[in-house]
């Protein structure tokens, strides 16, 4: 960050009256805070972000008196360096703002092998933080244990469910299941036969007694009905009237359904569930008015699919439902933990870029018979699929939301969303006032999702509205017009 930057960064945060989700500002005269490895570590388990010591937020963001800037960031370095586990390379400068010296300190997003960033004195599960709008809070063992475990594969979907037996799996998915597997590898699976290739493809496996029982990516793909062993691993849909949980009127909602069963049948009754609550809307398309759906169903289909091949099936989550909701302005996927290995946000919707939570499960749903074909691909296509429905439709871009606990995925209906326009003028507007400036500046100035920002930054420099400034997708890449 530069002299100008941290100026314009000031004036966001004097409008705001406080410090954001991006920007903790202290005043550190005397000493530093004893609170500032707790943000260091917020920010490096989360987007990254900017420290700024040596300003009075309760004075109007103005200088604070008696700030020693050089005592203060040598102390912010030696904090950065041996009071956090792994150490952050925080990026310290000495900025010149009133008339007095600032020390700013931009802390990057560590890489998720790397994570969790805590506290060393406090130990992983007391010291690990995540950054919450304008505070650090404390992550829970929950999300902590998923952070460790996008360091290695899981295998929650290869245990083994020690009451089930093989007749609770549905014999039509699951012969259908072997004989595509049998077509796909004839000379693999030539001398195997049906409960070897169940062993294989870890629909099944043997317990400590040698008794065959399906496995739990077995048992959700091609069970009768898995919720016997576990009720809550369901879909749950609701339409509510306005836009949020807590309408008007005393209405909770206007239709609730649990959706249970194999995968299949829960993707199929989620996709009539929202058809059922749902309307033809007409456009225009040439001379001629063509009638489309709210939610194109494929799309629909695609998002129900990824939330229960890729959700979290760890034994803390096994309690906590897919929801599917349903609201005036949009409908929202929810699933419980966030995005996996080297998927971001940013990535989530390249073409061909995927990465497997639940890997045995994902290689069962693509054999398992669904509508004519099967019920995944898993070839990291399914984003790209949704984008291109909405876009048919007329829709936006779905819009992306993660944490480590959850993921989020919106559609947004036709006639809601402003004129693209206006939105792309929001954003070269804002620029214009502020640059240079980065995707998470203009995210937070114009309260628009950081996804759909970068999303929108990508298409006003194709278009030679904007350029960059520094390497593409580095944290400090900036944005400017181009003339």
């Amino acid at each position: 960050m530069d002299a100008k930057e941290l100026e314009t960064t000031i004036r966001q945060l004097k409008s705001s009256h406080t410090d954001n989700q991006s920007v903790e500002v202290k005043e550190s005269v005397g000493k530093i805070p004893s609170t500032i490895a707790e943000t260091i570590s917020a920010f490096a388990n989360g987007s990254g972000g900017v420290i700024v010591l040596g300003l009075s937020e309760k004075n109007g963001f103005k200088p604070a008196e008696g700030f020693e800037a050089n005592r203060i960031a040598d102390a912010l370095s030696l904090t950065c360096a041996d009071k956090l586990t792994p150490p952050v390379r925080a990026n310290i400068d000495i900025l010149e703002y009133g008339g007095a010296n600032l020390v700013v300190a931009t802390i990057d997003e560590i890489p998720p092998c790397d994570k969790p960033c805590y506290v060393t004195s406090k130990g992983m599960y007391k010291g690990s933080f995540i950054r919450s709008f304008d505070g650090d809070r404390k992550l829970s063992p929950y999300e902590i244990d998923r952070l460790l475990e996008d360091k290695t594969q899981p295998s929650h979907d290869a245990e083994i469910v020690a009451e089930a037996t093989m007749d609770d799996l549905d014999k039509t998915l699951f012969d259908g299941v072997i004989q595509r597997q049998k077509s796909l590898h004839p000379r693999l699976f030539a001398s195997f036969d049906d409960e070897e290739i169940a062993i294989n493809l870890r629909i099944a496996a043997r317990d400590g007694a040698g008794t065959l029982r399906p496995t739990l990516a077995g048992l959700l793909a091609l069970g009768t009905y898995p919720q016997k062993y576990f009720p809550r691993l369901t879909v749950t849909f609701a339409a509510y009237p306005e836009d949020d949980k807590a309408s008007a009127g005393g209405i909770k909602y206007l239709d609730s359904e649990k959706m249970a069963g194999p995968i299949p049948a829960i993707i199929a009754d989620t996709v009539s569930a929202v058809q059922r609550n749902t309307r033809l809307g007409g456009v225009i398309i040439g001379a001629k008015r063509v009638d489309v759906p709210d939610y194109p169903p494929a799309a629909v289909r695609e998002a129900v699919c990824n939330a229960l091949m890729h959700r979290d099936y760890s034994e803390l989550a096994r309690g906590t439902q897919v929801q599917v909701n349903l609201y005036n302005d949009r409908l929202e996927f929810l699933s419980p933990g966030g995005l996996y290995g080297t998927i971001t946000s940013a990535t989530v919707a390249e073409a061909g870029y995927s990465s497997t939570r639940n890997q045995y499960l994902a290689d069962i749903l693509e054999s398992t018979p669904y509508d004519g074909g099967f019920v995944a691909e898993n070839r990291g296509t399914g984003f790209k699929l949704m984008k291109l429905e909405l876009e048919n439709n007329r829709m936006a871009a779905p819009v992306v939301r993660d944490s480590i606990a959850m993921f989020s995925l919106e559609f947004y209906r036709r006639e809601v969303q402003p004129p693209m326009e206006s939105v792309y003028d929001e954003i070269l507007s804002f620029v214009a006032e502020n640059e240079p400036c980065s995707a998470g500046e203009i995210s937070d100035g114009l309260n628009i999702p950081r996804s759909t920002t970068t999303y929108r930054l990508r298409k006003l420099v194709s278009e030679n509205k904007l350029r960059r400034i520094g390497v593409e997708r580095s944290r400090n890449q900036k944005y400017c017009l181009t003339c």
